[in-house]
């Protein structure tokens, strides 16, 4: 029997503690089909003492882990390949909400949309957004600094986030809080917020709430062309309008959703469509609308139409937000990557992408976050033919590579991971990447956080400059 299984049990109960193979085969995975890592065994403390006790536990055995939340994750970031995995599902509470601060408190397992509703009576949101935001959780957001279409107005999770708890891999707490405009010294939380599970774990969070806006138009525009619609978001922010959302959906990613019970009514017919969000204030707001029209029709759109009424607007998000799940009608696996490029180089980058899926006789889909250039290419394919598997990985490797040659990086919300632990030294330089081990190793000396996710190691000047090593 594991050694960790009694000493854990009396932390947070037997029954919370699982070790057999056959249950921890759900935990094997990610939202990211490909990534298969069984982890040693799973833990999962109820509060923010037990989430203490459990990792000064595992630094007492020295044993690695990795914190998950949802699953949902898109990189492969919270597998355990023979390691520890504390789940934060049962941290679910809602500690406070204070209307008058717009802030909320709450535990790394609530669910993002869930803590929106416990906000609705205030009128306020969380505005950070995730297409997986019913089921994702707020510990997992602050982990990936997830975004989502409505972050190109509001931001992205590292913009709400207020303060956090975090205990370090080694058992300490600290409190972090974002500075104020009188204060200096180095922002931790900043820090802390995007390092996906390498620095220690979240046990509570402070987070931003938004009013809602006193007016919301969402506008549906479609064009027979995928150069249209791209020309349409460059022009629609070369304008001065900031909306609130701006999502790309292609004629591949429409078929897939109008085929599934998502259905949105998007048209068929066409190759792409634009979801164009304007919200604020009710003064200036129908100029902005009339100004997305003017710009769209000029740059080809066939038909624009503003949703009749909030049925109307949930249908057509529905459509965009639930699109990864309508394409598993198409193929058993899907390929998802997140790569950013400058808005300027879409409707380039589209084609080429298009001519990288011909290539390898591979069907590209693409929805994504346009108004930013977060792009995501999709890939539907059938992970059990081994010649299939081998074109998509060839495919996704010269998209990304695509991307960094234009300017771009490797991903805008779903976090490096395991997915896009090869490409970083892409990027960065060894010095670089040294750099990153170097702030890994100020929050956890012994590495047994999340251990071989994010930094490529191997690719540090630290390891280059070992006797012995070729690279």
């Amino acid at each position: 029997m594991d050694p960790l299984i009694a000493p854990l049990g009396r932390i947070v109960g037997a029954k919370y503690v699982i070790a057999r193979p056959s249950e921890l085969i759900v935990y094997e995975n990610d939202g990211l089909p490909g990534y298969h890592k069984r982890p040693r065994l799973l833990v999962s403390p109820a509060n923010r003492d037990e989430a203490i006790a459990v990792v000064r536990a595992l630094a007492a055995a020295g044993a690695a882990f990795v914190a998950r939340g949802a699953g949902t994750g898109l990189s492969g970031g919270s597998l355990a390949d023979g390691i520890v995995m504390v789940g934060l599902q049962r941290m679910r509470r809602i500690i406070a909400i204070d209307e008058l601060a717009r802030t909320a408190t709450v535990e790394p397992g609530v669910v993002n949309a869930n803590l929106t509703r416990a906000a609705a009576p205030f009128g306020l949101h969380y505005a950070p957004d995730p297409s997986s935001q019913t089921a994702c959780t707020i510990g997992g957001n602050v982990a990936e600094n997830a975004g989502g279409p409505h972050c190109l107005k509001y931001g992205v999770t590292l913009n709400h986030v207020v303060a956090a708890t975090i205990v370090l891999p080694e058992g300490e707490v600290m409190r972090l809080e974002a500075p104020r405009d009188d204060e200096v010294g180095i922002d931790l939380l900043g820090t802390f917020v995007g390092s996906e599970g390498c620095f220690g774990i979240a046990v509570d969070v402070t987070v931003k709430l938004t009013p809602n806006p006193a007016r919301i138009y969402t506008m549906l525009a479609d064009f027979m062309t995928v150069d249209g619609a791209a020309e349409a978001v460059s022009t629609i922010i070369a304008a001065g309008i900031v909306p609130a959302a701006l999502e790309l959906i292609d004629a591949g990613t429409i078929a897939a959703v109008e085929a599934s019970i998502y259905a949105a009514g998007y048209p068929t017919d066409v190759a792409a469509a634009l979801i164009i969000e304007v919200d604020g204030p009710l003064a200036g707001l129908d100029d902005d609308v009339d100004a997305v029209d003017r710009i769209c029709r000029a740059a080809g759109a066939r038909t624009v139409r503003v949703a009749n009424d909030p049925a109307d607007r949930a249908r057509l998000w529905q459509g965009r937000k639930k699109a990864f799940g309508a394409m598993g009608r198409v193929a058993p696996n899907l390929c998802v990557q997140d790569a950013v490029v400058p808005r300027t180089k879409l409707a380039p980058v589209l084609r080429a992408i298009a001519a990288i899926g011909a290539r390898h006789r591979l069907h590209v889909c693409n929805v994504f976050h346009a108004g930013d250039g977060n792009l995501h290419p999709n890939i539907p394919y059938n992970a059990d033919d081994a010649d299939e598997s081998e074109r998509v990985h060839l495919a996704c490797d010269e998209i990304m590579a695509l991307c960094i040659a234009e300017g771009g990086t490797l991903t805008g919300e779903h976090g490096v991971g395991l997915d896009k632990l090869k490409y970083m030294d892409q990027l960065f330089t060894p010095d670089s990447l040294d750099a990153m081990c170097r702030l890994r190793d100020a929050f956890d000396p012994a590495r047994r956080a999340n251990p071989g996710k994010v930094v490529p190691v191997h690719r540090c000047r630290e390891w280059l400059a070992a006797p012995g090593v070729n690279a």
